[in-house]
């Protein structure tokens, strides 16, 4: 179906630690980030165990830790590469 070297579990992995590590930069606990993002501790331990999370926790924890802007950057410099991309048609 899909070749790549990049397995999706490899990319929630990759979410998964980079969540924790804001968090433990910031010195909190799961359960106070829950309480933070209006989620339960099991859900974000989920989402530092790169288990299945809702792109909406994704989000959430994005914004919190002031990391949505560069998520948000990157999908639009991607679109912006794909439309200035001349057409051989």
């Amino acid at each position: 179906m899909f070749e790549s070297s990049v397995k999706i579990k490899d990319v929630k992995l990759e979410i998964g630690e980079l969540i924790r590590s804001s968090r433990k930069e910031k010195k909190i606990s799961q359960g106070v980030l829950a309480d933070q993002l209006d989620l339960s501790r099991v859900t974000i331990q989920n989402l530092e165990s790169g288990k299945n999370f809702t792109i909406d926790t994704l989000l959430k924890a994005l914004q919190y830790f002031e990391l949505l802007e560069s998520l948000n950057q990157l999908l639009i410099d991607k679109r912006n590469e794909r439309e200035n991309l001349t057409s051989l048609y």
